[in-house]
């Protein structure tokens, strides 16, 4: 497993954080992820053979907040 902390723009409540984390932990080889309102962030841990920084990435911008690289 790795780890990754991943800056998350555009959250404004805790209905954001639990959006972010759904869609993270939807993600397969997403063992885990811990959001932060607070610190705009989430570190996720996974299986970086399943899916990539990129893909979280994504996933998280598709769900309508920014995560810049």
């Amino acid at each position: 497993m790795a780890e990754v902390t991943l800056k998350v723009g555009d959250m404004s409540c805790g209905g954001c954080v639990r959006n972010v984390t759904t869609v993270l932990k939807g993600l397969s080889g997403v063992e885990d992820a811990q959001v932060s309102l607070e610190a705009a962030q989430a570190v996720v841990r996974y299986d970086p053979a399943q899916v990539s920084v990129d893909v979280m990435r994504a996933a998280v911008e598709e769900a309508g907040f920014s995560c810049p690289a």
